[in-house]
């Protein structure tokens, strides 16, 4: 699935709440899935199927919030991340560290 049709898809399913809730509430969700996430990863031993469900909450809900602001995903993507390192202009990027 291409980032843009998962985007559509949470739109579909979710627009309608989310404009309701708004985009301040909308990000503090966004907000609580990072949270979560890091509590997971702060553990000694890793839950990867946890890991994995939080990853996938805040994907989407990075969507619901690009949904709200009216944002296509993958277009902002492609010019963030042109296929290279946006510094170096290299693949694979071969800033010094």
């Amino acid at each position: 699935m291409r980032i843009t049709e998962f985007q559509s898809l949470i739109k579909d399913l979710y627009f309608r709440q989310d404009y309701i809730r708004g985009i301040n509430a909308t990000f503090i969700w966004l907000i609580e899935e990072i949270g979560e996430l890091a509590n997971i990863i702060h553990n000694p031993i890793i839950d990867r199927e946890k890991a994995s469900e939080e990853l996938a909450d805040i994907i989407a809900w990075t969507s619901s919030l690009a949904n709200l602001l009216d944002i296509d995903l993958e277009d902002a993507l492609l010019k963030k991340y042109p296929n290279m390192c946006i510094k170096c202009k290299s693949n694979p990027c071969i800033c010094e560290k």
